[in-house]
């Protein structure tokens, strides 16, 4: 693979003494040009799916978006500052407000807080859509916050962890690993894994004490490679499939792997050229590749179950396994559902032609996308 396919899916940061600095320009495939997407031919619905509601929030232009999910509430912002609780149930608001400045990341919450972080390198939270701190980073962060014990867990582009009391803003501890000088503005991993806080850091997955940042183990999934940073690039990107301690994990461009999360060992790894996270259950996963194809292997040992290339050469949001379906979204703001056991298409949504702007999430029995525009769509089983 070229220096310049592997180093691109998102825009990269380099970490320099002056801060951090977006690097752009580069494409996926290599070229000038991206290959023609296979042709999908008429859709025939075999899983009947409507749509149940639509809602709008701004436009996920500069955000790294995550669609986070507590119950039936649905928490979303959009780049320029707005930040909304959503019903999945009926599409109507639970809050939203505008905080009035751009975004980089976002959003976690556990159903009562809510954070974001701004491109200026703030970590801002919400109690029930009203802001009620804000605080400065080390770095700018592309990952959403993640908030769980009454805490705000940080991971930023210099590879450092901070953690704060939600409900003062009162910083609890801050760990910094040294990693590879160029970075992801793509989502990471930062995840509670029973009572341990797991990061993705440089190709492996770390868990550390929540209450003071030690570290209690690390697991590589991929090591740097190459003989310049681009080539040396590796990170941990979401979403993840956990099913107990059993934790697994994309390295960007370079494997899949799972790890025991209680115990911090690999289980397996497998190379894989993707830049999406994956999704799975107790039997499989489910991931997609950077030149469209879509892939599901054993999660006991990681063995390929199949490869479709139904959707070559579209750009693949991470799939959401849902029932009997492997959901993805596309770029041309298409939504597939493909079946889990051989990716036969099992009905094809549309929305609004922008491209789906996060990996699918699911919430009750409604399946939710939202688009580049600032749509968001609420599907059902017929």
């Amino acid at each position: 693979m070229s220096a310049a396919r592997k180093g691109c899916k998102a825009l990269l940061g380099a970490l320099a003494l002056a801060g951090l600095l977006g690097l752009g320009g580069c494409s996926l495939w290599g070229g000038s040009s991206k290959p023609k997407p296979a042709e999908l031919g008429p859709n025939v619905p075999v899983l009947g799916v409507r749509q149940a509601w639509t809602a709008r929030i701004g436009a996920a232009e500069g955000l790294v978006l995550e669609a986070h999910v507590n119950g039936s509430v649905l928490t979303l912002a959009s780049g320029n500052g707005e930040v909304a609780a959503i019903d999945a149930r009926t599409g109507g608001d639970v809050w939203r407000t505008q905080l009035n400045l751009p975004l980089a990341a976002g959003v976690g919450s556990d159903g009562r807080w809510s954070s974001v972080v701004s491109t200026s390198g703030q970590v801002i939270v919400l109690d029930g859509g009203r802001e009620i701190w804000r605080k400065p980073l080390p770095a700018q962060a592309y990952t959403a916050p993640l908030v769980a014990g009454q805490r705000v867990f940080v991971l930023a582009a210099d590879r450092s962890i901070t953690a704060f009391d939600a409900a003062t803003g009162y910083r609890l501890w801050r760990q910094q690993r040294p990693g590879e000088p160029l970075i992801l503005r793509e989502g990471g991993v930062l995840m509670a894994v029973g009572d341990t806080l797991v990061a993705g850091l440089s190709g492996r997955l770390v868990g550390f004490n929540p209450d003071n940042g030690v570290v209690r183990w690390e697991a590589p999934l991929a090591s740097p490679r190459g003989t310049n940073d681009v080539e040396r690039l590796v990170e941990i990107v979401g979403r993840t499939s956990r099913v107990g301690d059993n934790l697994c994990a994309r390295a960007f461009q370079a494997a899949v792997g799972c790890i025991d999360a209680g115990r911090g060992a690999v289980l397996w790894t497998q190379p894989a050229s993707g830049n999406e996270g994956i999704d799975g259950d107790a039997d499989m996963l489910f991931g997609t590749e950077s030149n469209g194809t879509v892939v599901a292997w054993q999660r006991a040992n990681g063995a390929r179950a199949w490869t479709s290339e139904r959707l070559q050469f579209r750009k693949l949001t991470a799939p959401l396994l849902l029932g009997r379906s492997v959901v993805i979204g596309d770029d041309t703001g298409l939504v597939h559902l493909l079946s889990r056991t051989d990716a036969a298409p099992l009905n094809r949504l549309t929305t609004d032609g922008s491209g789906i702007a996060a990996a699918p999430v699911a919430a009750g029995d409604t399946l939710v996308v939202v688009t580049r525009k600032g749509a968001v769509y609420g599907f059902r089983p017929d």
